[in-house]
C-alpha cells in the first residue's frame, strides 16, 4: 500500500468510527414540546401576564364568610385588615397583581379542600397542609406555624385541666373537617362523643351558652375568642405540635393556601410565600395582626 494513501484511509476510518460512536450515544428523552426548567423560564412563567389564571389580569382569592378576626377585620376580607387579608396581598404583590386586581370569592371551608374545579386561583382561609388533604388540592408551601389550643368556661372542670387526660370527661367541640377536631378525636379522645359545628361562629354560641364546656381551635384564634367574643371563658393550654396527627404528627403544623389539584399556579404563589417568609414580610405581618402566644400552657 502507498504510503501517501495512509493519512486519507486513516481519516476516512476515523469519521466512520465518530459516525457510529455519535449514533450509539444515548439520546436526551427530555420531551422537546417541555422547555427545561431554567431559573428564567421559571420566571417568565410566573410573570403576571403568564399566570393562568381565572380571569386574565385578575387575581381571585376564596375565603369563607364570615371571615373571622384576627384572620381578617370587620367580616370584609378585601379592606387588607387581618393576618390573612394582608398575606393575600402581599402574595398577589409578589405575583405582580395590584390590590385593584384581586378578585374575593366567598367559599365554604369544607369546599375549599373538597374535590373537584375551584372557582378560585387560591384560597386562603386557616387550612392546615395535611397528607389527606393533599389527595384532594394543591398547597402553597406553609405561610403560618400554628398550634392549637382549647378554650373552657372559667367556672367549668375543664377549665382547671392541666394536661390532655384532664379534658377527656368534658363536653368538647370542634369545627368539622379540621385540625382542631382531629385533636379532639385523635388525642384528647374524650369519653363521650363530641359536638361538631360547620362553623366556629357555631361553636362560639354552643360554648358560651354552656352547651359545651370547652371548644378546640388554633391558638390565634383562641386569643381572640376569650378577649373580645366569650370573655367568660380562658385558655386552658396549647397543644405540642408533634403531637396533633391532623397535621401529619411530628412536624409542625402549616397554614397553606390551597390551589386546585394539579394547578399551574402552585409553584408560582409558592415561590412568592418563601420570598416573604425569607424577606421578613410573613413575620411582620404575623407580628402585627396576631396576639403574642406567651401565657399559654402546653398540655401534654
Amino acid at each position: 500500500m502507498p504510503v501517501a494513501n495512509q493519512p486519507r484511509r486513516l481519516a476516512a476510518t476515523l469519521a466512520v468510527l465518530l459516525a457510529a460512536a455519535v449514533g450509539c450515544a444515548p439520546q436526551d428523552d427530555t420531551d422537546t414540546a417541555q422547555p427545561p426548567r431554567t431559573p428564567g423560564a421559571k420566571a417568565a412563567a410566573c410573570a403576571k401576564g403568564q399566570l393562568a389564571t381565572r380571569t386574565a389580569g385578575k387575581l381571585t382569592v376564596g375565603t369563607d364568610k364570615p371571615a373571622y378576626a384576627p384572620w381578617f377585620q370587620d367580616d370584609a376580607p378585601a379592606n387588607g385588615k387581618g393576618f390573612e387579608s394582608a398575606v393575600a396581598y402581599a402574595v398577589a404583590d409578589r405575583l405582580g397583581y395590584a390590590r385593584s386586581d384581586v378578585v374575593w370569592q366567598t367559599v365554604p371551608f369544607n369546599t375549599s379542600v373538597a374535590p373537584g374545579a375551584k372557582k378560585f386561583d387560591f384560597d386562603i382561609n386557616q387550612i392546615s397542609i395535611s397528607d389527606e388533604r393533599r389527595r384532594a388540592v394543591d398547597f402553597s408551601s406553609g405561610y403560618y406555624d400554628v398550634r392549637q389550643a382549647v378554650i373552657a368556661l372559667k367556672d367549668s372542670d375543664a377549665a382547671k385541666a392541666t394536661s390532655v387526660a384532664g379534658l377527656r370527661h368534658a363536653r368538647l367541640g370542634a369545627q368539622v373537617g379540621t385540625t382542631s377536631l382531629d385533636v379532639v378525636g385523635d388525642l384528647i379522645k374524650p369519653d363521650r362523643r363530641p359536638a361538631v359545628f360547620q362553623k366556629n361562629d357555631y361553636a362560639k354560641t354552643a360554648l358560651k351558652n354552656g352547651q359545651v364546656d370547652a371548644i378546640v381551635v388554633d391558638l390565634p384564634t383562641a386569643f381572640y375568642i376569650t378577649s373580645a367574643e366569650v370573655p367568660e371563658a380562658r385558655i386552658v393550654g396549647q397543644f405540642d405540635p408533634k403531637d396533633v396527627k391532623g397535621a401529619g404528627g411530628g412536624r409542625a403544623e402549616q397554614f397553606g393556601l390551597v390551589l386546585d389539584k394539579g394547578s399551574r399556579l402552585t409553584g408560582c404563589v409558592s415561590d412568592a410565600v418563601d420570598a416573604l417568609r425569607k424577606d421578613g414580610t410573613l413575620g411582620r405581618l404575623e407580628k402585627q395582626w396576631l396576639s403574642d402566644t406567651a401565657g399559654a400552657p402546653v398540655l401534654s
